[in-house]
């Protein structure tokens, strides 16, 4: 089935990944650690620590830090004790924004996020004004070029739940979240590497945004992005800058 195009964004926040690799990093170890902790540290008994792993080796972090990580997550090694939180608010236009934290300091960390909506034209919700609006979900894309009817046989075939292809050709696969590892190994096995694999928080209805509410909307993504305490930022908002 087609779909609304994506694959701009995707390039976009790529990008924006691998400018930001330290952070990326640190990130990644908070995950690793509260993934062992609540999971357990076999990576092929803790599809969370998994795709961790994963996504570790895909930005290039040591094996080391990966180790420690875990060793912290499973108490063998003395560490920070995070907790997850999620805030909700709303963006330029009243978009739907959730954002995932984890935290040392919840106090530090509501405050940060109140301040970065505020300054940048958006506002703080409560728990469960937006989240609604969100499908929790696996999420694998392929570029543009993919064989579809090939990758679609091979999706299904593992367990995904939907095969999206949108109008410049990336493919969308979407699949319970604890099954994302399985199913992403399952493909790479059949000669299918995604570009993007992580679980997320799909979006029900999306709104287009242009001109300056697209300058505004990003500056309000990248504001909360950049606070050291938040993992991940979801959205509705599809932004197409110029």
């Amino acid at each position: 089935m087609a779909g609304h195009s994506k694959w701009a964004n995707i390039k976009h926040k790529k990008a924006a990944t691998d400018a930001k690799r330290g952070k990326i990093w640190t990130r990644l170890i908070k995950e690793i650690t509260v993934a062992a902790r609540m999971g357990g540290d076999d990576v092929n008994a803790n599809p969370r620590l998994r795709l961790a792993v994963d996504k570790a080796a895909d930005a290039n972090m040591p094996k080391d830090n990966v180790t420690r990580a875990i060793q912290r997550g499973s108490g063998t090694l003395e560490g920070a004790n995070y907790e997850e939180i999620r805030y909700e608010g709303y963006g330029i236009g009243g978009a739907a924004i959730v954002v995932d934290c984890m935290t040392d300091n919840r106090v530090r960390t509501v405050a940060e996020v109140r301040h970065a909506f505020s300054k940048f034209g958006g506002n703080m919700g409560t728990e469960g004004s937006v989240a609604f609006l969100f499908k929790h979900c696996g999420q694998m894309f392929f570029a543009p070029g993919t064989n579809e009817d090939a990758l679609m046989e091979a999706a299904l075939e593992a367990g995904a739940d939907d095969v999206i292809t949108d109008e410049e050709g990336g493919i969308e696969v979407l699949c319970p979240p604890h099954d994302l590892s399985a199913i992403k190994q399952a493909l790479e096995t059949a000669g299918f590497k995604p570009e993007v694999a992580e679980v997320t928080m799909k979006p029900s209805t999306e709104t287009v945004f242009t001109g300056d509410d697209a300058v505004k909307m990003q500056k309000l993504l990248d504001a909360l992005e950049n606070l050291d305490d938040v993992q991940e930022v979801f959205t509705n908002a599809i932004i197409e800058l110029e």
